[in-house]
């Protein structure tokens, strides 16, 4: 991966072609300007400018020209210009809604359609409507997450990155849980493994339980000050981030002994369906393949609490089991190159004994690429 100063970059034939791509899009929808809203770690914002945001920006994104990024803080300011692979890139004023409007006039925008992307604020909005009042504002998050949906060979690249560096947090959670630690020191097992090899937090969920008495059947993400004892299962669902891509994977960990045999069966069932899903998986699937595949959680006699299967960070598509879905499965065809989290969370009726068992793999024409080299076994540790 090319390298600009001290941080990493994609080249110039990449900007140029997601930019291109979204510009196709955005012609399609009769849109002169995009306008991103991102706080924090904003996987939008970062996709056209390589900046991965810390606290509140805005992306003015033209049909034609160059775009602008605007950055709160002032004081980050400094280091969103060494970082952004975009030219125009300035403080969001003190007024971050009156800096967009002004960004969006300089181009001659002041009329048509603009498409907003993102979680804006309501309040945003309002005074942006105010502001540029014979504008039409239309959502247009699905545009860019569409494109966002197939991955360069670039990106596949800093996927792979991020998927190591998960797979770092397991084998450190492999080495050293043991009885006496306590729930809420686990995090710094997981972001100490990856933290030293540049990698960022993405998220850590977890949770123990005695075996022979559980009470937790789903990873949580708020760890509690419980102390780990002999006999207990960990549940996890950890990913780490590597410049705007994360790598996400999911284990059971048998805490100095082996697996109970109930949850030895749970497991080879959450196993069972994760290969199963993954089986179906290739281009031209369908979520109804996937969806379908799953099915064999339920003859097992489980049911799933969580997501059986999810596009990176967050993407389409977004899949539960027939029993478990809040809605109709939707109309999705999976192509090559798409990145998806297959993450089977095995429960009991009662939800009080369950397991998270999965990880991210690449779509391809004839099946799948596992991106993970971290066992998928029931480990034992402690």
């Amino acid at each position: 991966m090319p390298e600009d100063a001290a941080y990493p970059t994609f080249s110039h034939t990449e900007i140029a072609r997601r930019s291109a791509a979204v510009r196709a899009a955005m012609a399609r929808d009769d849109l002169s300007c995009l306008v991103l809203y991102g706080r924090g770690r904003d996987h939008d914002v970062q996709y056209l400018t390589d900046w991965p945001g810390t606290r509140e920006s805005y992306v003015v994104f033209p049909l034609e020209g160059d775009p602008t990024l605007l950055v709160q803080l002032f004081n980050h300011l400094p280091n969103a210009r060494r970082t952004a692979t975009v030219e125009d890139v300035r403080w969001g004023g003190v007024d971050s809604v009156a800096s967009v409007a002004a960004a969006l006039r300089e181009r001659g925008v002041a009329s048509g359609r603009v498409g907003l992307v993102g979680a804006v604020p309501w309040q945003h909005h309002a005074r942006l409507v105010r502001s540029l009042p014979a504008v039409e504002w239309v959502d247009a998050t699905r545009i860019l997450r569409d494109v966002r949906l197939i991955k360069s060979t670039e990106e596949l690249e800093r996927v792979r990155i991020a998927a190591r560096f998960t797979d770092l947090a397991m084998a450190a959670l492999e080495r050293e849980v043991r009885p006496g630690l306590r729930e809420d020191q686990l995090a710094a097992i997981v972001e100490g493994a990856y933290a030293r090899e540049g990698g960022t937090h993405g998220i850590h969920f977890m949770a123990t339980t005695p075996m022979r008495a559980p009470e937790i059947g789903v990873p949580a993400q708020i760890p509690s000050r419980r102390l780990i004892q002999a006999g207990d299962v960990l549940i996890t669902e950890i990913s780490a981030d590597h410049w705007g891509y994360s790598g996400q994977i999911h284990r059971a960990y048998a805490i100095g002994e082996p697996p109970t045999e109930p949850y030895q069966r749970m497991h080879d069932a959450a196993v069972e369906c994760y290969e199963r899903v993954v089986a179906v998986l290739r281009d031209g699937a369908t979520a109804a393949d996937v969806v379908d595949a799953a099915a064999v959680v339920h003859e097992r006699g489980y049911t799933l609490y969580d997501d059986l299967c999810h596009g990176m960070s967050q993407l389409a598509p977004i899949l539960r089991t027939r029993p478990t879905a809040h809605g109709a499965i939707p109309d999705f065809t999976f192509r090559s190159d798409m990145v998806v989290v297959v993450q089977p969370n095995v429960v009991t009726a009662d939800a009080r004994m369950g397991m998270q068992v999965g990880e991210t793999v690449r779509v391809t024409r004839s099946g799948v690429e596992r991106l993970h080299a971290y066992p998928m076994r029931f480990v034992v540790c402690g």
